[in-house]
């Protein structure tokens, strides 16, 4: 069974964490994003990232976490727990500015 954690919301099931994606992506637009593994064993992954979007009225955000994956056998995820906290900022204040896509090699 697929559980997540996304914020506030707790999904269960395919079906469930399709709905959230949905509803994410179509809140956080143009979204810039850097993750950094902090650990992995067998299944697990613990990553923690640093995220840039804007809402449909165009303000800005920086969102900062963690996640912590675990996956099954065959490579599926079956398990997501992301803590997630919103900074408004600024337009000025951004510091991801590269096209929409694989951030940068080089960008620190």
């Amino acid at each position: 069974m697929v559980r997540w954690r996304n914020r506030v919301e707790f999904p269960v099931g395919r079906d469930q964490v399709r709905q959230l994606l949905e509803r994410k992506w179509a809140k956080e637009l143009d979204y810039r994003l850097i993750k950094e593994l902090w650990a992995c064993d067998g299944r697990r992954i613990a990553v923690r990232f640093a995220y840039e979007w804007h809402d449909d009225s165009g303000h800005w955000f920086r969102s900062y976490g963690n996640e912590n994956w675990e996956f099954t056998d065959t490579g599926t995820m079956q398990l997501r727990f992301a803590s997630i906290n919103d900074l408004p900022i600024q337009a000025a204040e951004r510091k991801f500015f590269w096209p929409l896509g694989r951030h940068p090699d080089d960008h620190p």
